[in-house]
């Protein structure tokens, strides 16, 4: 266990049925969990942060507006910082992401080299494989039925992204606008999260618990996962999808309060179907009406208005 409630569980001990009651009542109750053993070295995580760090730093603007996506509902490429806004689409204000991302997907990618490709891509297959096994785990213990055909459900329109969030300035410390990114749910089966440290210490990650955000510390050799909307959906409302933000640190934290967050989301396919009264139901701020609706109906609208004026002016440029 860490200092909060979060459970730490082992992914190959869940595949041999162990810990099922305490799965599953993380799984209804919390949504969050802490998963080890689950397949990929912390050598691994190093060398695609490396390369995605190395674009980051020492590319061109040239070279970053070349992998800049410009199709408006679809995450692929290079995102500047400051050119999204979580709290924009999530009704929380105005205020930026202060991030920086690289984001891909199985297909319509966008690299700025074949040796940045080579070595992402592989580390991109892994991190698909471990999502599917953990969300398989879930979805065997909650006894979601996915039409009776889970391997075929999850193989599914995943999307990675590598998010880097620098020191704040001044003006986006704590005492000014608490939050790098807003507080939001993910539209996804499950989300799998491996985070760096900030080298002073400071906890940015925070997920809401019982109506109170705790710290999400990074453990070593570990992952964060999230249940997310679509698994409580497939789950007829069974498992819980939790609200989670990153905060700013204060002023007098600032320096050495940067951080990485290796983040994956496995979604459903655009054509997959749901409830939209099921999905207002389980609570869920969804604007589209009737009965049912595509998850490319309800994903298109949030990435379309999650870009910023920052994003805008640089596409223009």
């Amino acid at each position: 266990m860490t200092d909060t409630i979060v459970p730490v569980l082992s992914l190959s001990e869940l595949h041999k049925g162990l810990h099922q009651a305490e799965f599953r009542r993380c799984l209804t109750e919390t949504g969050v969990f802490y998963l080890r053993d689950y397949g990929i070295s912390e050598t691994q995580h190093k060398l695609a942060r490396e390369a995605i760090m190395g674009f980051f730093e020492n590319s061109s603007e040239d070279e970053k507006k070349s992998v800049i996506n410009t199709i408006p509902n679809i995450r692929r490429g290079y995102s500047q910082l400051e050119s999204e806004s979580t709290a924009k689409i999530t009704n929380a204000g105005e205020y930026t992401d202060y991030s920086v991302n690289y984001s891909m997907g199985v297909s319509g990618n966008l690299f700025p080299s074949q040796e940045f490709e080579n070595a992402i891509t592989p580390h991109f297959q892994s991190f698909y494989s471990v999502a599917q096994r953990t969300a398989r785990e879930v979805l065997k213990t909650i006894r979601a039925d996915c039409d009776g055909e889970i391997d075929s459900f999850l193989e599914c329109d995943p999307v990675w992204r590598f998010r880097y969030f620098p020191e704040v300035p001044e003006h986006r410390s704590a005492e000014h606008q608490p939050l790098r990114m807003a507080p939001h749910y993910d539209l996804s089966i499950v989300t799998l999260i491996h985070q760096t440290p900030c080298p002073n210490g400071f906890v940015s990650l925070q997920c809401e618990l019982n109506g109170s955000y705790v710290d999400l510390h990074p453990l070593p050799d570990s992952l964060v996962v999230f249940c997310g909307a679509v698994l409580a959906l497939v789950s007829d409302g069974q498992t819980k999808a939790p609200k989670h933000r990153v905060r700013a640190p204060s002023s007098s934290q600032r320096i050495g309060s940067s951080r990485t967050s290796s983040v994956f989301f496995l979604r459903p396919n655009s054509d997959f179907v749901f409830s939209i009264p099921l999905a207002k139901a389980c609570g869920f701020d969804i604007s589209l009406t009737g009965e049912t609706a595509t998850f490319r109906d309800w994903i298109g609208g949030n990435y379309v208005n999650l870009h910023t004026k920052n994003a805008e002016a640089l596409e223009l440029k």
